[in-house]
């Protein structure tokens, strides 16, 4: 039982253990403590409605949905902007985007970084490098004539800084095929029928029409080739455009209009006066009508010419099968320039006879009756077309056995007629665009095609470039001088070694001189000065655009190519000395100059022979180093004094138009 004494405290155990336990709990629990009270204890009491502030709308976020608003109306705009134009334009006003972003991005590149030590990269060649990739992946990427420029571009890449020179070597590479029904398309378009119906025949077997092949034999940047063979037996290469193009076109044009007044403008160089000029052209070249006609017109041009004729052959057009974005012309069996091995290998085939339709001559229709009857279920989308070549013998490693020297004197006589006595040239004569055949006498015979891309030179102006051709030849520096003056031209000196495709050093020598006071100072600061120096020359030689001969574009163009050519094949002719004699030739043979006058040009043709016998020096003097040393002719030779001239102008000529 508990009592009141077992449950009693003593007061000094009380007074020791309370202090200890509160201890403890505060040391576990730190809570603030006052130590004076001021104001007396009141209980919390919530304040008042009058005293709190007026109630508020609810927050909206009225920005934040305005901005999302517009950003979902943006989507929706560029897509639907994107699906119509992919679906009706070709993906035109893409590739035209795609384009300016390209082209802003490399002049604020060049603008920026264009300078002795580049603020953004390592150096001047980095800058190029980059931006050759940039618009070569452009020109890749967009396709169409954006390709056909690049092509172009490739041409005269030799005036390009290195980096360019390399990228653009790869712009020669077959482009994408369309599908076939594709191909189908554009065929019932313009003609409102089916192509069995327009060309009459069958992809069932059936013997008594002809054969089409659905793969195309070859594919370009505006184009592409399919083989066929009509019910009457005639094979022919049908050239279809490729169904963008017609779409794409116009809006491609205005692109590089635009561009290129924006890149005039701001770098400063006058190369918008030649752009309609080059848009003309580039235009006539997607029209196949305009094409069959230019064809024509060269046939003609060279069945009348007794020096040419039995050595060029120009393909037959069929009109009654072609539109404006198809063409049919007579299918050509032949070696490409570019295959040296079969052009010079020994002849294997029967003695009289010569390859495969030389000079118009037909097919042989019985290698492709054998190859198809000894199939049963013919394969449309392959090919069908069996290879004719029985002419390089059993073993197959023969060739046509003809000269090369023989096959380049007709190239350059061909284009020397063409600038100095028609006046019609034409404007691509890469080696893609000729085949070489073997006439029965053992002589090459050259075919040109695609003829799209011609200039008309006027009686005026053929007479002023021939004599100044013959000029060059004989340092008539006067005369020259003259003629580029009323060309617009400020630099003879710099015009007359891009037209000889080598230094002209019968001039005053202004080039040189001016280039010898540059700064040697520092490497890349002098790298900056020559290619500064670059770009005054292009002015100089642009001149005055409205007295500039658009011609000249074109045809130095035709020049660089046969130059390029020449040198591919070794140099086996002298190209300067062909050319010079049909220009002072020309000024004799011309119809529309008086008797008078071409009698007093045929004197002075005479004395212009004696003078291009120093030319022969040369010549067979190469040719001698040539034979002893191996390798490098007289072409390579004038490519190397290139190569040293324009170094000092800030351009490295570093390869042959054709390498790889």
């Amino acid at each position: 039982m508990l009592t009141r004494s077992s449950l009693s405290i003593c007061s000094s155990c009380l007074r020791k253990t309370l202090p200890e336990a509160h201890a403890s709990r505060t040391a576990r629990i730190a809570f603030p403590r006052r130590s004076l009270q001021t104001q007396e204890y009141q209980a919390f009491a919530p304040p008042p409605p009058s005293s709190l502030p007026k109630p508020g709308p609810p927050k909206t976020y009225r920005r934040t949905r305005k901005w999302g608003r517009r950003f979902v109306y943006l989507g929706l705009g560029v897509g639907t902007l994107w699906a119509l134009d992919s679906q009706f334009y070709a993906s035109s006003l893409t590739r035209s985007a795609r384009t300016f972003g390209h082209g802003l991005w490399t002049a604020l590149d060049y603008k920026i970084n264009f300078r002795p030590d580049p603020p953004f990269a390592e150096s001047i060649a980095a800058v190029h490098a980059r931006n050759a990739e940039r618009l070569f992946e452009l020109l890749r990427t967009n396709g169409g004539l954006y390709l056909k420029i690049g092509q172009a571009i490739a041409m005269q890449s030799a005036v390009l800084p290195p980096e360019f020179q390399k990228m653009f070597a790869r712009m020669f590479d077959d482009a994408p095929q369309n599908s076939w029904a594709e191909v189908e398309q554009v065929i019932r378009e313009d003609f409102g029928q089916s192509v069995e119906d327009v060309f009459g025949v069958s992809f069932s077997g059936d013997q008594s029409k002809g054969i089409m092949e659905k793969k195309a034999r070859a594919s370009a940047s505006v184009a592409q080739v399919h083989w066929a063979r009509l019910a009457d037996g005639r094979e022919v290469a049908i050239k279809i455009q490729k169904k963008e193009i017609a779409a794409q076109v116009g809006w491609d044009l205005w692109t590089f209009k635009v561009v290129t007044w924006i890149y005039s403008k701001w770098f400063d160089i006058p190369f918008y006066s030649l752009v309609p000029y080059i848009t003309e052209r580039l235009l006539l070249e997607t029209d196949f009508e305009n094409e069959a006609n230019n064809s024509e017109r060269m046939a003609g041009f060279v069945a009348g010419e007794s020096r040419l004729r039995d050595r060029v052959y120009i393909p037959k057009v069929y009109h009654e099968l072609s539109s404006k974005r198809v063409m049919t012309a007579e299918w050509i069996e032949g070696v490409r320039l570019w295959d040296k091995e079969n052009l010079t290998r020994p002849w294997k085939g029967p003695r009289g006879r010569g390859s495969p339709g030389c000079h118009g001559a037909a097919l042989d229709p019985q290698v492709l009756d054998q190859a198809l009857s000894s199939t049963s279920n013919i394969d449309y989308s392959a090919h069908i077309k069996p290879n004719r070549e029985w002419w390089k013998g059993p073993k197959g490693d023969g060739g046509l056995g003809v000269q090369l020297k023989d096959v380049m004197s007709t190239m350059v006589d061909l284009f020397s007629a063409q600038m100095f006595l028609w006046g019609w040239v034409h404007c691509d004569p890469h080696p893609g665009n000729i085949f070489i055949r073997r006439l029965a006498n053992g002589k090459p015979e050259l075919v040109l095609i695609d003829h799209g891309l011609y200039i008309q030179m006027q009686p005026k102006f053929r007479h002023q470039y021939a004599l100044f051709w013959k000029s060059l030849m004989t340092f008539d520096n006067a005369t020259l001088g003259e003629i580029v003056q009323e060309w617009g031209i400020n630099n003879a000196d710099i015009f007359a070694s891009a037209t000889l495709m080598r230094p002209y050093s019968g001039g005053d020598n202004s080039t040189s001189l001016e280039l010898s006071r540059m700064s040697k100072s520092e490497q890349r600061q002098r790298h900056y000065e020559m290619q500064q120096h670059m770009r005054k020359s292009v002015r100089d030689i642009l001149g005055d655009g409205k007295k500039w001969p658009k011609e000249l574009i074109f045809i130095g163009r035709n020049l660089r190519i046969v130059q390029g050519n020449n040198q591919f094949l070794g140099s086996p002719v002298n190209r300067i000395k062909i050319t010079g004699t049909w220009a002072s030739r020309a000024l004799v043979d011309s119809p529309d100059l008086s008797y008078s006058e071409r009698f007093v040009n045929y004197g002075r043709h005479l004395m212009f022979r004696l003078v291009l016998f120093s030319t022969d020096i040369v010549f067979y003097g190469s040719k001698i180093k040539q034979f002893i040393k191996g390798g490098r002719g007289m072409e390579d030779d004038i490519d190397e004094q290139m190569r040293h001239m324009m170094k000092d102008m800030g351009v490295e000529l570093n390869h042959g138009m054709f390498d790889g």
